[in-house]
Formats: C-alpha cells, structure tokens, sequence
C-alpha cells in the first residue's frame, strides 16, 4: 500500500511541475481522480472491439 501511495504522491509532483498538465480550479478538485483515468477510456475501446470480435469468431 506504501507503494502505491508514494506512487500518486509521485504522479502528482509530476503534474505540478509540469507546463504541459493544467490543474484543476478547487471547486473541481473532487474530480482529478476522475480526471486522471479518463485519458484511458478509448484505449479500453480498443480492447473492447478485439474481445467483441473474439466472441463473434472475428467474421
């Protein structure tokens, strides 16, 4: 658990310093987790249409 707590303390150093990154205003801090997985989303299509195809024996 140590681990993966230093990890997110990591990630978020990075962020911070970063030009590239925007940070979110306070009102919406309760959304950067959210933020932070949503990058993942098409990659997780992707692999959805092989899995979908492997069900219908890639026709």
């Amino acid at each position: 658990m140590p681990v993966m707590f230093n990890i997110c303390l990591d990630d978020a150093f990075i962020h911070s310093n970063n030009p590239f990154f925007g940070k979110l205003p306070e009102a919406y801090a309760i959304f950067d987790p959210i933020v932070d997985v949503m990058p993942i989303i098409p990659v997780l299509f992707f692999l959805l249409a092989f899995v979908w195809q492997a069900a219908v024996s890639f026709r």
